[in-house]
């Protein structure tokens, strides 16, 4: 061994030069290792295994902040978040528009090969049209839309846009999927549709502003289905019909199926039945879906449907249709650095990712954040996501975080509460399920649920305290008050953004309020996973903020905080 080390150390004398460049070599991979981990890790979050006085949540007096908010900086962990604390290279926040444009045109014919083969393949279940020209304005397929920056295939945007009965599916980007029941606009070249599927190289998913169109043969019958319409209610009829609703046909055997068909067919996403006849429109100012009427005013027989009621000639029964109105649906990042950094701050599972989804339809401004989540860069279209969050290119940030440092990094916020009961659920979904997935029963059953309210609970009092304390200029939003009043506290969270918003943007985000990474509702379990000394800690927790909130003039938490 000694004589091998004696080699090497002779060798090395004779050679500095390559002693040097294995050094650079082994220095730089070191570098790689450690900035990876800036980018990957996970940040610290407020917990603690046990409350103060050993769980004993109620009596906690407001004054109490003091211990509440600086006591509970253990060392639980949120994976699947990573905070950014690494530089920010801005080769990181390249679009993949950016990125179509530096490939090199050399596999452009191999590319377009590969995804007519591709095509060739899909004959079976689906026909391709060809490449259209498509933009945010003027949208060519004007349905359902989705995305995925990471797994984007063919056919799982056929088999999507099938599965809601539309006619045409169209792939943009190599990750965006759109629907539609009609195409509006004209041909492209099929080389500018080149760009490949994010979830398969062997084939082709449209190109920048092109869609690669294809007609689904199998979805004809599906088509004519139209059980996942949306009812909005009875509504009297607008003074000015005509012009509110402006599509309309006479139908003598009316029934709620044909005229949210033909309302689809005109592509409109309002479908307002009034006797034996069908109208259609955009909610707007002259029908802004505000002022419900007693059903019982609609309840007339539809002709065509002994058991469905049409409406009559002065209340008008609505329903929202699957088509995706554009009004509120381009956006874009600042066109000027922001002048203050405005946080959307929330405890996990409070309704952040949904407040983004409003903020940034309201806004046409992409939103930031100050973790990294894939998952909503991929699948959600969140585009800001891969900014760093001190870019300035975002309307306002996304953030969980609630130390000192932090909050007053920040110009104002948003402060997003939300019923700890439902919000602690959520997050326990998400950690256990993902974004739109659930906890199994058995980590319900487990230890885990145990020792998530021990160590999250405090943190969902925590992180109001401290944003009310520390931050500089907050705007409480409740998201219950979101859930049952959206247009009048979205104005409010517009406003504090600095945005006068047009009342018909804000009444198509009404419309599109749902988006489409949401879990469907909180999963009914069969018994109550919170047990008596769950809820009486919890108890605690919520007249400690209930307090704080009344202390500094604004509303309290609502009634239903508080279990009954």
């Amino acid at each position: 061994m000694a004589k091998l080390l004696v080699k090497l150390q002779r060798y090395f004398r004779r050679k500095p030069v390559r002693f040097f460049t294995l050094l650079a070599l082994y220095l730089a991979a070191g570098s790689l290792v450690f900035l990876h981990s800036g980018f990957s890790g996970e940040p610290t979050v407020p917990g603690s295994p046990r409350g103060p006085a050993g769980g004993e949540g109620p009596g906690l007096p407001y004054l109490g902040v003091m211990q509440l908010s600086r006591g509970f900086k253990a060392a639980a962990t949120m994976p699947g978040r990573a905070r950014r604390h690494g530089h920010w290279f801005k080769s990181t926040s390249k679009e993949p528009a950016e990125r179509g444009k530096a490939r090199d045109n050399g596999g452009t014919r191999s590319r377009a090969l590969r995804g007519r083969s591709g095509r060739e393949k899909e004959e079976d279940r689906a026909r391709y049209i060809g490449c259209y020209v498509d933009n945010t304005r003027q949208r060519t397929l004007r349905g359902m839309s989705f995305f995925d920056y990471k797994k984007m295939t063919v056919f799982r945007c056929q088999d999507n846009c099938a599965e809601r009965g539309y006619l045409y599916a169209g792939l943009e980007f190599g990750a965006e999927c759109y629907c539609g029941h009609k195409i509006q606009a004209s041909n492209a070249s099929e080389s500018e549709c080149n760009m490949e599927c994010k979830g398969e190289r062997s084939n082709t998913c449209g190109g920048i502003n092109r869609l690669s169109i294809y007609r689904l043969e199998l979805a004809q019958e599906s088509a004519r289905r139209y059980g996942s319409a949306i009812f909005r209610g009875c509504f009297r009829r607008p003074d000015n019909v005509s012009i509110a609703l402006p599509a309309s046909q006479l139908m003598l055997n009316m029934s709620v199926d044909k005229c949210v068909d033909f309302c689809t067919e005109k592509e409109y996403p309002l479908s307002a039945l009034a006797g034996t006849s069908c109208r259609c429109g955009f909610p707007t100012t002259l029908f802004p879906l505000h002022e419900r009427e007693d059903e019982q005013l609609c309840a007339q027989k539809c002709p065509g449907e002994e058991f469905e009621s049409c409406g009559t000639a002065e209340f008008l029964l609505v329903y929202q249709t699957q088509v995706q109105d554009n009004r509120c649906m381009d956006r874009r990042f600042l066109p000027t650095r922001a002048k203050q950094l405005v946080a959307l701050a929330s405890f996990p599972g409070a309704g952040n990712t949904w407040a983004r989804h409003l903020i940034e339809l309201a806004t046409g401004f992409y939103t930031g954040s100050y973790y990294f989540d894939g998952s909503l860069y991929n699948k959600a279209g969140f585009k800001g996501e891969r900014d760093h969050w001190r870019s300035g290119r975002t309307i306002c940030i996304k953030t969980h975080e609630s130390g000192q440092k932090e909050i007053e990094s920040f110009d104002s916020a948003i402060l997003l509460i939300r019923n700890p009961y439902k919000a602690l659920m959520a997050e326990f979904n998400r950690k256990y399920g993902g974004h739109i997935g659930f906890a199994a029963h058995a980590h319900w059953k487990g230890k885990e649920w145990p020792e998530f309210v021990a160590n999250y609970a405090p943190w969902w009092a925590t992180h109001t305290l401290d944003w009310l304390r520390y931050g500089k200029k907050v705007l409480v939003v409740h998201f219950e008050d979101l859930k049952r009043d959206l247009f009048v506290q979205l104005q409010r969270m517009v406003g504090l953004l600095g945005i006068t918003a047009c009342e018909d943007r804000l009444l198509c985000v009404e419309g599109q309020k749902d988006g489409n990474f949401k879990r469907s509702g909180l999963r009914k379990l069969e018994y109550d996973p919170y047990t008596p000394e769950m809820r009486k800690m919890i108890s605690g927790y919520i007249k400690t903020v209930d307090t704080a909130l009344k202390l500094r003039n604004l509303s309290g938490v609502p009634d239903d905080y508080y279990p009954r």
